[in-house]
């Protein structure tokens, strides 16, 4: 497989991101290594918290969060996915599949040996993270959904999402930075636009992003709709503490909370909460308060 590994000269100076790159390395499924770039901050003693991003973010996007959580007295690891940030970035459309963003996330996971997590997930953090804790329930404790969704598509297919998708493939130069400025509720600064345009010099590094749109399970043959249904099925029986925390501005994924606490027995009896005045990007718009979510959640369900 070939991949292309952004330069760190792109990572300097970047605003409020002042962490220790950490960096593992993830099989391909032709043999070869994948390096993954990941934050680890916070006592290796504490209990874990996994913060995964979505699309066209990366690990930058929780910049605001982590000191909180780690004060609050935990561990808290950041990937970044295959494809974004600082990991590596497989030059071709088709290297990357639904299944294989679960593959390396798993084995992220079992490298570090983490167990009792808590996972907080947002947009594909939450495809990709939902999938990890159905089909390895020991592991995790408790769930934070947050804007996002687990589609298998046997659903009505969201128009504002078609809207974004169609955007995704059509638009000739693919403006990471603006796309989550456009996302957000909040103005974002030209700095913080910038951190977000940072893992993509140029197009060539944007695979993963232009094809991440299309890996969505949008009809009921996807290849990923089976495994879909399957975690469905075990979030049916989950009974760990599940928390919905959406925002108040987010049309894409607008009312995926309630069908998640309807289906998930351990959403029962949670403080779910809509976040006001955030967008899709809830992280950058009301970061600290999602932070402060999470951990009055984890301190009410130890």
């Amino acid at each position: 497989m070939e991949f292309l590994r952004t330069d760190d000269k792109y990572f300097v100076n970047l605003p409020d991101y002042q962490f220790t790159p950490n960096y593992l390395f993830v099989n391909d499924y032709e043999g070869g290594q994948l390096r993954m770039h990941y934050l680890d901050e916070g006592s290796k003693e504490a209990q874990p918290l996994l913060l995964l991003h979505g699309e066209p973010s990366w690990s930058f996007l929780y910049r605001k969060m982590i000191p909180i959580l780690v004060a609050a007295g935990h561990r808290v690891i950041v990937p970044d996915l295959v494809g974004f940030g600082r990991s590596d970035k497989p030059s071709k459309r088709s290297d990357y599949t639904y299944q294989r963003h679960v593959d390396w996330m798993k084995s992220f996971v079992a490298q570090l040996e983490l167990n009792n997590v808590t996972l907080v997930c947002q947009d594909w953090g939450g495809l990709i993270g939902l999938r990890l804790a159905t089909e390895d329930v020991p592991r995790y404790s408790r769930i934070v959904a947050a804007n996002t969704m687990l589609p298998t598509g046997d659903e009505e297919t969201n128009p504002a999402f078609m809207q974004w998708f169609n955007y995704s493939q059509e638009v000739e130069n693919f403006p990471t930075g603006h796309m989550i400025n456009g996302a957000t509720v909040s103005n974002l600064s030209d700095d913080v636009i910038a951190a977000y345009d940072a893992p993509f010099p140029d197009e060539s590094y944007k695979a993963g992003a232009r094809e991440f749109p299309l890996l969505v399970p949008i009809t009921p043959d996807d290849p990923a709709t089976h495994k879909n249904r399957e975690a469905w099925k075990m979030l049916s029986q989950w009974n760990k503490p599940f928390l919905t925390a959406f925002s108040d501005s987010d049309p894409i994924t607008a009312g995926g909370d309630k069908m998640m606490q309807q289906i998930i027995p351990g959403a029962q009896g949670q403080k779910h909460t809509i976040i006001a005045k955030a967008g899709h990007y809830l992280q950058e718009d009301q970061g600290e308060v999602l932070a402060e979510v999470i951990v009055n959640f984890i301190a009410d369900n130890r």
